[in-house]
């Protein structure tokens, strides 16, 4: 044996590793399964639910039906019960499994018993067996018992054997993702000994259910069916063991199924029969539906129809396609080409043979194009006949059929006007072309008739003798054959063409919906505008009300104001479907009785939200086009929705990384500053303070005066910080008075009494000044950021000069001096944060005075500039607007 014999199948590897990261997380499920009621299950699942509490499992016992037996009763001692949930229901109180109170319980392992048990309405789901789903999807263990005929994909069987169709059942998924099987067995002789003693039913039930149900035959096929499920299970697991560890076997090639839908009553028979098969075969298998332009004339029953057994074939674990094409039969073998598929299935013809050889048959087309792929052809009856719903459109009643009438009059009445100018046989054209407007105004049947009535309309009124059907030249016979059969094909072709074209139109509708949906999403870029351009479009393409819940601390919250009421029961359905990725609410199996339909907003990462939708009153239900639209509405607006949160959070990233740049420029720029005045101060009362030293009166005093300048420089530096964080906050708004310029110049002016001895100050602020509605306060430190520059950056004993002017709408204030000037690629930068001009013996400076006057200014609807002057030196200048838009006076700081 070579190494590549011994080597483990990767496919098998991988699906034994995805099984279990589907596994990780989840509750684990066992199915105690019988053939038939009192075979043991509830008391073979109770006593293994002991022997794990005595191991030291948390058990507790959610719902469990025993019938009154002593014996199924005695195994409850011990074991924690939940109280069930007591549902009104048509005036009678109904039973059921709390889940809510399971939840909050929150133990190891769950008893369900009967999980193919229907829930009473206004349950949270339809099944019990969707409730243990919830209980394995939060990591609960479940235990729970079932029988072989409430499997769905048997149901047909089951009927056929006992005469009973079985109405609980579950999908076959939830048996075959089930972590363990125990087959509860009972040879069928000892059942029916304890049906007669009175230990399954009460005597009058039991003598019945021996003649009917439970006869010995139905109990043994109904046995062999659970040992062989069981049986089949046992020996997966087997094929997966080998697999995994390469053990040697016989291994049969891979198998594909397909089987094909239709709009037929037979549908869901055709689904369970291609199930069995593909458990048989080991093989996946797809649900095939092709929509046809005859879709479009199919009743609304049977597009529902169409909907419920796709729907089933998805329960019983296939992938449903619906794929529009015509003809059906060459769609079907393209796409099983396609998909490597190695078998389809297709149910046996159930029209009169001659109506099979008239239209053809779709089945022997089928055989004829399949080539390498076998086809299986599954014989069935329904249970009844029943009559299909009219599939009729309006055009075609009998307006449509007078319309028809019309048609071939007028082309009557043309083809006499102008029979005596155009030969006879070419009138011909004339009906031909009514055949035509009438497939294309009034569908297939209507044009049908056209063209048989333009063939006597023709031989009545227009071939000699006219008023009469007989023809004095019988080359018109020929004429007449020709006309009805090109009328046909015409007819039939025309109304394909129509019904391609209202296809067409249908899709493109969507395709548009969807785009400009799409358009308008990324034109959004707020998560507002975003909400709003989704419940805009919803509203308009179906007619809905529509609502967009975004999760919050507070739980689903609307994004904005709801098209309908949102009260506590609809909040609650809508949290269910964001917890669980699942669609809740109306038209759905999870909480059915809620006013509307609640989508999950999915993308590859997250939930990020709940789509509401809530039809009116008298609304229609959604067709299936419908509801994908709609789903795929909801695919959109989740990535738009999480595009806009994923923005929101960069800028908050950005946000904070510019904090942090902002935090290291600060404190790189101002330690030296924070330093040198802490020294200074630090080293003059050191000195004070030392008993020891000898100092003179001027020498305390010039100490004194160095602590006390060296403290006003490292107040103004804190104040400067503050007002900087203030603005950056957003916090500082000016708190405007009407005031005057020349005192506020004054008042910054008197705070460098010091500074500007030995230079020459020159103030030029007329009287004339308007008042101006400032902050004086505010504006004051803009004048002594400004003087605090020009002293610095000028030479001592340099003159500066302070210049106000008015035009009328706004007065300008100039502050200038002879100094260095500014160089001219940091005129800009110069009002930037911690930015100062880099230049040998120019003095420090935190880079903060000129970045808050700035502020200041824009904060009063002014502006700022510098600029170099003439001659040498620079000169900054701010403007105030002499009007503002609201109430002088008023406190603006927030």
């Amino acid at each position: 044996m070579n190494g590549d014999e011994t080597r483990p199948d990767p496919d098998a590897l991988l699906g034994f590793v995805r099984a279990e990261e589907r596994r990780r997380g989840r509750g684990k499920l066992k199915v105690f399964l019988g053939y038939a009621a009192g075979v043991g299950k509830t008391y073979a699942m109770l006593d293994a639910a002991r022997q794990r509490q005595a191991q030291g499992v948390d058990v507790v016992v959610a719902y469990v039906e025993t019938h009154g037996r002593a014996e199924t009763q005695a195994l409850l001692q011990g074991l924690e019960v939940i109280p069930r949930r007591q549902v009104n229901y048509r005036g009678t109180t109904l039973p059921e499994m709390d889940i809510d109170r399971v939840l909050a319980r929150r133990p190891q392992l769950v008893l369900v018993d009967e999980l193919a048990h229907s829930n009473a309405p206004g349950s949270r789901h339809p099944k019990r067996y969707q409730d243990v789903e919830e209980l394995l999807g939060l990591g609960i263990d479940v235990y729970t018992t079932l029988n072989i005929q409430h499997i769905e994909s048997l149901n047909d069987v089951v009927a056929q054997i006992t005469g009973v169709r079985v109405r609980e059942t579950v999908p076959d998924r939830i048996l075959d993702e089930a972590e363990e099987i125990e087959v509860v067995d009972l040879p069928p002789h000892e059942l029916r000994q304890r049906l007669a003693e009175g230990k399954v039913y009460v005597p009058d039930q039991a003598a019945r259910a021996m003649e009917g149900f439970f006869r010995e035959g139905n109990l043994t096929a109904l046995r062999e069916m659970a040992l062989r499920r069981a049986a089949q299970r046992v020996d997966e697991e087997m094929r997966a063991y080998m697999q995994t560890r390469a053990i040697p076997g016989p291994w049969p090639a891979t198998e594909r199924l397909l089987v094909c839908i239709s709009p037929s009553m037979l549908g869901e028979r055709l689904v369970r029969a291609a199930r069995r098969l593909a458990t048989r075969l080991h093989a996946e298998w797809i649900a095939l539906y092709v929509e046809t332009p005859a879709h479009a004339r199919l009743a609304q029953a049977q597009r529902d129809r169409v909907a419920r057994t796709l729907q089933l074939a998805e329960e019983l674990g296939a992938r449903a396609v619906m794929l529009p094409g015509d003809p059906p039969d060459r769609a079907v073998i393209e796409y099983a080409r396609t998909h490597n598929v190695t078998a389809i299935i297709a149910g046996k013809p159930l029209r009169p043979r001659w109506l099979e050889l008239l239209r053809g048959s779709f089945v022997d087309r089928l055989i004829r194009q399949s080539g390498a792929i076998d086809v299986y052809v599954v014989s069935s009856a329904p249970d009844k006949p029943a009559r299909e719903p009219s599939a009729k459109r309006p055009l075609q009643s009998w307006r449509a059929y007078l319309s028809s009438a019309a048609i071939v009059a007028a082309a009557t009445l043309i083809g006499y006007l102008v029979n005596p100018f155009i030969a006879l046989p070419n009138l011909v054209m004339l009906y031909l072309l009514a055949v035509v407007v009438a497939a294309l105004r009034c569908g297939r049947g209507p044009a049908i008739v056209t063209a048989l009535l333009g063939v006597l309309a023709f031989d009545f009124f227009l071939v000699p003798p006219r008023l009469s059907l007989a023809a004095s030249d019988k080359e018109y016979v020929l004429t007449f054959a020709g006309l009805a059969v090109v009328g046909l094909v015409i007819s039939a072709l025309a109304a394909r063409a129509r019904d391609q074209a209202q296809v067409a139109q249908r899709r493109q509708v969507q395709t548009s919906a969807l785009y400009s949906l799409s358009r308008d999403l990324v034109r959004a870029g707020e998560l507002t505008a975003i909400v709003q351009a989704i419940t805009d479009h919803v509203a308009e393409t179906f007619g809905r009300e529509v609502a967009v819940l975004l999760p919050s601390e507070n739980g689903l919250t609307p994004a904005a104001p709801p098209g309908f009421d949102l009260d506590a029961n609809e909040i609650a359905v809508a949290t269910w479907a964001f917890e669980h990725a699942q669609p809740a609410g109306r038209g759905t199996d999870t909480l059915p009785a809620s006013g509307a339909r609640y989508l999950p907003l999915i993308t590859p990462h997250k939930v990020v939200g709940v789509l509401g939708v809530k039809p009116p009153a008298q609304g229609a239900r959604l067709t299936p086009e419908q509801t994908r639209l709609l789903e795929a509405f909801a695919g959109q607006a989740a990535l738009a929705i999480e595009r806009a949160q994923l923005a929101e959070e960069a800028q908050r990233a950005q946000l904070l990384e510019a904090t942090e740049k902002l935090h290291t420029a600060l404190l790189n720029s101002i330690s030296h500053d924070l330093r040198t005045p802490l020294a200074s101060i630090a080293g003059s009362l050191s000195s004070l303070r030392d008993d020891d030293a000898i100092l003179t009166d001027e020498e305390r005093r010039s100490l004194v005066r160095t602590a006390w300048e060296e403290t006003q420089k490292l107040n103004h530096l804190v104040g400067s910080l503050l007002d900087m964080t203030r603005l950056e906050a957003g916090a500082m708004q000016p708190r405007r008075q009407l005031c005057d310029m020349q005192e506020t110049i004054g008042a910054a002016v008197g705070q460098f009494s010091d500074a500007l001895s030995g230079r020459n100050l020159t103030i030029d602020a007329p009287d004339t000044l308007p008042l101006v509605p400032m902050d004086p306060v505010a504006i004051v430190r803009v004048l002594f950021n400004l003087l605090d520059n020009a002293i610095k950056y000028s030479p001592p004993g340099s003159p500066i000069e302070i210049r106000a002017t008015s035009n009328g709408s706004e007065v300008t204030v100039s502050v200038a001096d002879r100094g260095i000037g500014i160089p001219a690629h940091d005129l800009v930068r110069i009002f930037d944060k911690f930015y100062r001009v880099r230049r040998p013996g120019t003095p420090g400076g935190t880079g903060l005075g000129l970045s808050i006057s700035k502020g200041i200014v824009e904060a009063h609807g002014g502006r700022i500039w510098a600029e170099n002057r003439p001659g040498g030196g620079a000169v900054v200048s701010f403007t105030l607007p002499l009007t503002v838009g609201e109430q002088v006076g008023g406190a603006e700081e927030r």
